[in-house]
């Protein structure tokens, strides 16, 4: 073989090498791009289901938020309706017994007493002593067992100091009787005619500590329309200091 076909030979062995490597490389440079850019769109397409299933979560979260905020306001809403009502129905109560109590008012002359008490108080003061609480118990024991009754409570100071002040006293000293009898024998407010007298109805001469103790004090009657009542006697408690 001569040379010029030596030659011939080797090209043509090597050509075919050459050529594959060529054409590998150029698939992969002419690959690369593409499966790089695939690798995006599926990283893009999971950051978006990934989002997607975010977004539903907080609006699942959202919507359950709000149908729990909605069912709160129904059951305060059912609550105020139930509150309305009931305030209406003591309105209505609290009408009827203040024209009962007008009606009692007009009428007083056509109640009679049953039975009366005193209770005293110490200077400047609106508590009850046990003594008093004793001589209440005494009227309360009656009260529960006369029929169509009011109860007239009537408190009253001595002379000294500010007459406005001894007004407002002689008040919290018939408060103080009137939530005794109330509490323990369940006397309703529209049976209880409160009048606050200060100083204006003294029952001894306030120039002595004697009589200025027996003018601090409250006076109880219990009072009656109903005739077939038996009468008793007044229950008065000692005298405070």
């Amino acid at each position: 073989m001569n040379r010029i076909s030596m030659v011939a030979v080797l090209i043509a062995g090597t050509m075919p090498f050459t050529v594959g490597c060529a054409t590998k490389k150029y698939t992969r440079n002419e690959a690369a791009p593409v499966i790089n850019k695939t690798n995006e769109l599926d990283d893009q397409t999971a950051k978006n289901s990934r989002d997607i299933k975010d977004t539903d979560r907080r609006a699942q979260a959202g919507i359950q938020d709000a149908q729990s905020k909605a069912n709160t306001a129904d059951q305060h809403a059912l609550a105020a309706g139930q509150q309305a009502d009931e305030a209406n129905k003591n309105a209505q109560t609290v009408s009827t017994n203040v024209a009962s109590l007008a009606g009692t008012v007009e009428n007083l002359d056509n109640y009679k007493p049953v039975a009366e008490s005193s209770v005293h108080f110490g200077f400047d003061k609106a508590d009850l002593t046990s003594k008093a609480k004793d001589a209440l118990d005494q009227l309360g024991g009656q009260i529960t067992t006369t029929k169509h009754y009011i109860v007239e409570v009537e408190g009253s100071t001595d002379s000294t100091g500010d007459a406005d002040y001894n007004y407002q006293l002689s008040k919290r000293r018939a408060d103080a009787v009137i939530q005794y009898l109330s509490d323990k024998y369940q006397i309703p407010a529209h049976k209880v005619f409160l009048i606050g007298l200060g100083k204006d109805k003294p029952v001894e001469k306030n120039a002595t500590s004697e009589g200025r103790a027996k003018n601090r004090r409250v006076d109880v009657r219990l009072m009656t329309t109903t005739t077939d009542q038996p009468q008793n006697a007044s229950a008065n408690a000692p005298q405070g200091n």
